[in-house]
C-alpha cells in the first residue's frame, strides 16, 4: 500500500465520528472520493456516495460503516463534572480513567473519565459491577457555569487515542470497527479506477450502524442495488478466543468471507473462485444467523439484494487499541475489486 493512502487512512481513523456526530469522518472521506469517482454525493441521513461507472450492469453497493462508538454529554453538575451516556455498545469495565476529547461547536475539549477512587470504596462498592453511571467527566473547572461555557449537553464525546503502528504491518487505532470498511470499499474504486468493468458501482460510508444499522437501511434502498458487498471487521484470535464457537481467524492470514444464510450463496462461491484464481489468501467464517453488520439490512431492502460480508480481522474490538494487519486491508480491496472485475451485465444471483 502506498505511502499517501496510509496517511489518508491515518487521516480517516483519526477523525472523530460517532454515532450521528459523523461530521468530521464523512469530509475526509468525500474529499478523497472526488479524486477518484465519477461523483460524489450525500444524503440526508448523512450517508456518503462514490460511484465509478454509474451506468452500467449489475448494479454494486458496497457499504463500510464510517461511525465509531462514543458518548453523548447528558448533564453539566453545578460542581463541573460531565454526565454522559453511551452511543454504541461498550465494556463499561475499560471506561475508567480513559482521556477523552469532548466534541464542541467551538472546539475540542479534553477531559478525563473520573470515578471513586479504590481507597475510598466500601467492599461492596468495590465487589460491584461497575456502570456508566458510576463515572463523570473532569474537564478540570471549577463549577458548572465554566464548565457549560465550554461543553453543551449532546455534544459528542471520543477516546483520545489515534492511529498507530506497532511492528510489521500491525496497526492500532480507534475506532476502526469500522472505519476500515469506509476505507476498504472507497479504495476499491481506486483499484477499479481506469480499468474496464460492465458493474455500476457506488461505494458507501453509512452512518449509525452502531445504534442499529440504520444508515445501510436508507443508502440501499436508494442504490436499489442488485449486489451488496458489506465490509466491516471480525474478531481475529487473541489469548482467549473460543475457536470452537469463532473460528481460528487470524491477523495477517487474509479477508474473512462470512458463509451462511444471510448471504447469497451464488456470490459466495464467485468470491472464492476468484479469490483462488488470483491467488488472494482468505478466511472463512461461519455465521448461522444474522451477522450484526450492515449486510444483515442490505440483504432485506427492497426485494432483496445478493450480499455478502468481507470482513477485516480485528482484535480488541470497541476499545481504544484495535488491532488490525494492513496487509489484509490491501487484499481486502483486491479481492472484492477482482470479483467486481468477474461480472458481467448477464451475471445472474438468483438461487
Amino acid at each position: 500500500m502506498q505511502a499517501a493512502q496510509i496517511k489518508y487512512l491515518e487521516a480517516l481513523l483519526n477523525a472523530p465520528s460517532p454515532s450521528g456526530y459523523e461530521d468530521q469522518a464523512r469530509e475526509v472521506w468525500r474529499r478523497e472520493m472526488r479524486t477518484i469517482a465519477d461523483r460524489v454525493y450525500g444524503d440526508t441521513h448523512g450517508n456518503s456516495f462514490a460511484v465509478l461507472n454509474e451506468n452500467g450492469m449489475p448494479r454494486v453497493m458496497l457499504a463500510g460503516h464510517i461511525d465509531e462508538i462514543g458518548f453523548q454529554v447528558s448533564y453539566i453538575s453545578e460542581e463541573g463534572y460531565v454526565g454522559f451516556r453511551a452511543l454504541g455498545g461498550f465494556d463499561e469495565q475499560i471506561v475508567p480513567g480513559r482521556r477523552v476529547v469532548i466534541h464542541t461547536a467551538h472546539g475540542p475539549v479534553k477531559g478525563v473519565i473520573g470515578k471513586k477512587a479504590i481507597h475510598l470504596m466500601k467492599k461492596e462498592e468495590r465487589d460491584r459491577k461497575l456502570s456508566l453511571d458510576d463515572l463523570w467527566i473532569d474537564i478540570g473547572v471549577e463549577n458548572g457555569k465554566k464548565a457549560r461555557k465550554l461543553v453543551e449537553v449532546g455534544d459528542a464525546i471520543t477516546y483520545a487515542e489515534g492511529f498507530e503502528h506497532l511492528t510489521g504491518d500491525v496497526y492500532i487505532g480507534r475506532g476502526v470497527d469500522d472505519r476500515i470498511g469506509a476505507f476498504v470499499v472507497g479504495e476499491v474504486l481506486r483499484y477499479l479506477k481506469g480499468r474496464r468493468f460492465s458493474a455500476a458501482v457506488y461505494a458507501v460510508a453509512t452512518v449509525q450502524e452502531e445504534i442499529g444499522l440504520r444508515g445501510a437501511h436508507t443508502s440501499t434502498f436508494g442504490v436499489n442495488p442488485d449486489v451488496g458487498f458489506a465490509v466491516d471487521v471480525t474478531h481475529a484470535m487473541s489469548a482467549d478466543t473460543n475457536k470452537k464457537l469463532l473460528g481460528d481467524i487470524r491477523l495477517g492470514k487474509g479477508p474473512v468471507v462470512s458463509r451462511g444464510p444471510n448471504f447469497n450463496p451464488k456470490l459466495y462461491a464467485q468470491i472464492m473462485s476468484v479469490a483462488k484464481a488470483k491467488k488472494i489468501a482468505v478466511q472463512v467464517e461461519a455465521a448461522p444467523r444474522g451477522t450484526g453488520t450492515d449486510a444483515n439490512v442490505m440483504q432485506l431492502t427492497r426485494a432483496g439484494v445478493a450480499t455478502a460480508l468481507v470482513s477485516v480481522p480485528n482484535r480488541y474490538m470497541h476499545t481504544p487499541v484495535e488491532m488490525f494487519n494492513l496487509t489484509d486491508v490491501a487484499q481486502a480491496i483486491k479481492l472484492i475489486a477482482e470479483t467486481i472485475l468477474s461480472f458481467t451485465a448477464k451475471t445472474d444471483f438468483v438461487i
